[in-house]
């Protein structure tokens, strides 16, 4: 069976190094690991099953166990984030998922949290003593199920509206193994599909799609429950055929998108306004 997963970490075997195509970074610091995957040709993309591009992945502590989400880890996320980013023009944050369904609400809750700044004048940001500010707009554009609209469709109008120079999205991903949910951030530039994560896949977001660069920014909150089985029998027991429509999440996962969606909303506000530190965010946007 082929175990899913929204990770290209996971997707990477071991053997896949000498993959033409295929670079693989590794760092290791005291507050995370980073792991830069390259996948610059047709054979490395078939290899990982993922479309060409970069996938940054920053492996942290559990932010079940950990409270503090503004540390190292959230600033290495915001570097990553800012290196994939146009230098210049106005960008989108889209908050993908349900916000009614708590393991589908990183999107929506973390949207809630970024720092929406295109309706503030340079005079009006000047007067305030913020600076400079780069343009951001914020939408959540909700789910298809709820607004009858598909999620891709509000995007692309909010696209003609704003002009943007890219679009960030953030989604809940599902991951293979239960250990990475809640301390795990991957960075693409490759675009996203929404609704993966909890298996409802829509239309592709795209730089092809939607003609600018679509950077996406997720967590893993879900485990496919065939994958889970499959994984932690090391193969051994076969998953019946209703596990394929189950996914599993933690007890605990209203503390992790909390903690997991202000992590991710800080880290877009300081890879967008680098001047302000994170105090200025968190009286900004409370």
């Amino acid at each position: 069976m082929n175990f899913r997963s929204d990770l290209a970490l996971e997707c990477k075997e071991p053997t896949m190094r000498q993959t033409q195509g295929l670079l693989v970074e590794e760092e290791t610091h005291a507050a995370y690991k980073l792991t830069r995957l390259k996948v610059r040709s047709e054979e490395a993309a078939r290899a990982l099953r993922k479309p060409m591009g970069h996938y940054i992945t920053v492996e942290l502590p559990p932010l079940g166990e950990y409270a503090n989400v503004f540390g190292d880890g959230m600033e290495c996320v915001a570097r990553e984030l800012r290196a994939l980013l146009p230098g210049e023009g106005a960008i989108l944050v889209a908050g993908l998922g349900n916000s009614g369904m708590t393991p589908d609400a990183l999107g929506p809750r973390c949207c809630a949290q970024v720092l929406a700044t295109r309706h503030i004048t340079r005079e009006l940001a000047k007067s305030a003593g913020l600076g400079r500010l780069r343009a951001v707009a914020c939408l959540t554009p909700g789910v298809l199920g709820r607004t009858g609209i598909e999620s891709g469709a509000l995007i692309a109008a909010a696209l003609r509206a704003v002009c943007p120079a890219a679009v960030i999205t953030v989604d809940a991903l599902a991951a293979r193994k239960l250990s990475r949910l809640g301390c795990t951030v991957q960075i693409s530039d490759s675009g996203i599909v929404p609704g993966s994560g909890v298996g409802n896949a829509r239309a592709e977001l795209s730089a092809q799609n939607l003609g600018v660069p679509v950077i996406a920014l997720g967590v893993p909150t879900v485990v496919d429950a065939a994958t889970m089985i499959a994984d932690l029998t090391q193969g051994t027991h076969t998953p019946t055929p209703e596990c394929e429509n189950w996914m599993v999440t933690p007890r605990e996962i209203d503390l992790l998108i909390a903690r997991a969606a202000k992590l991710c909303a800080m880290a877009i506000n300081r890879a967008l306004q680098p001047h302000l530190s994170v105090e200025d965010f968190l009286e900004l946007t409370e």
